[in-house]
């Protein structure tokens, strides 16, 4: 595999965009800092490229200390050179964060799971417990996916009757049921016009992985775990972090009172202290 660095940026220490190149996709990733503990962060969709995850300054505070490292999920972002008839099966995805993980010769990483990369995270960490310091799982979706608790319906009926047929504005819709406090809504509203879409991608891995079930699998963690929860996520309602947490021994379970689905944008000044706290800095 090689990479081509594209472009460096001065945010917070060092910034860096490339390309780990593999049989299947071409993986654009994105780092922050330049050393120390390594951390890798599987963002949420499916379908979506991680720049949902990039409208503050979260993870370049982060960054002091460690070398982060975003990726796109094959078919997003910059990871759309996807070969004809590559799978969007969980083992290929695995496979695909492994190439990241490969590429950079982190022995070990703190493993970082948001939304649905909370899924993907925890498939990396079963099938590759011997490279995972550390799991974070941020308002994740359940190891199966039916057991995911939603919401949305219940308490936004309104929104949900009403929606576009429209697939980018059905995306700005859903991101509006997101959150705890309107005024961060529309400010993030305002400022992520472009999330990365790809809507066929979503609908081909949720097919991929309808069946997967991940939960026998959580009890075999020896690893510390972190696992967050919006106390007002209605996208994952905190029932499902909850579960996780009683799965996974000597789990820490840490709760946003102030947050939907997207603590580390709502309350990201704890966001930060609590990450700082548990990843060791």
């Amino acid at each position: 595999m090689r990479v081509f660095v594209l472009s460096l940026l001065a945010a917070s220490g060092f910034a860096a965009t490339g390309v780990v190149h593999t049989a299947d996709v071409d993986l654009g990733f994105e780092t922050f800092g330049d050393s120390g503990q390594p951390v890798i962060v599987a963002n949420g969709g499916p379908g979506l490229s991680h720049v949902y995850m990039m409208q503050n300054d979260v993870w370049p505070r982060l960054a002091h200390g460690r070398r982060i490292v975003f990726y796109d999920q094959r078919g997003t972002g910059a990871s759309t050179r996807v070969s004809d008839g590559a799978p969007q099966t969980m083992e290929a995805q695995v496979a695909d964060l492994e190439a990241i993980r490969a590429h950079f010769r982190f022995a070990k990483f703190a493993l970082v799971g948001d939304s649905y990369g909370g899924v993907l995270a925890m498939a990396y960490a079963a099938a590759h417990p011997e490279h995972v310091e550390k799991l974070v799982l941020s308002d994740s979706a359940a190891p199966a996916l039916k057991d995911t608790v939603h919401v949305l319906q219940q308490v936004f009926p309104d929104v949900m009757e009403k929606r576009s047929t429209d697939p980018k504005q059905q995306l700005v819709e859903h991101f509006s049921m997101l959150f705890y406090s309107e005024e961060k809504r529309d400010a993030y509203l305002a400022k992520a016009t472009d999330l990365g879409s790809a809507p066929g991608v979503g609908a081909a891995v949720n097919r991929a992985i309808r069946s997967l079930d991940l939960t026998p699998e959580l009890p075999k963690f020896a690893f510390p775990t972190l696992v967050i929860t919006g106390r007002y996520d209605m996208n994952v309602a905190p029932i499902t972090a909850w579960k996780i947490y009683k799965a996974i021994p000597g789990a820490k379970f840490v709760v946003f009172a102030k947050s939907g689905h997207l603590p580390s944008y709502e309350e990201p000044d704890k966001y930060v202290l609590v990450l700082n706290d548990f990843l060791g800095n």
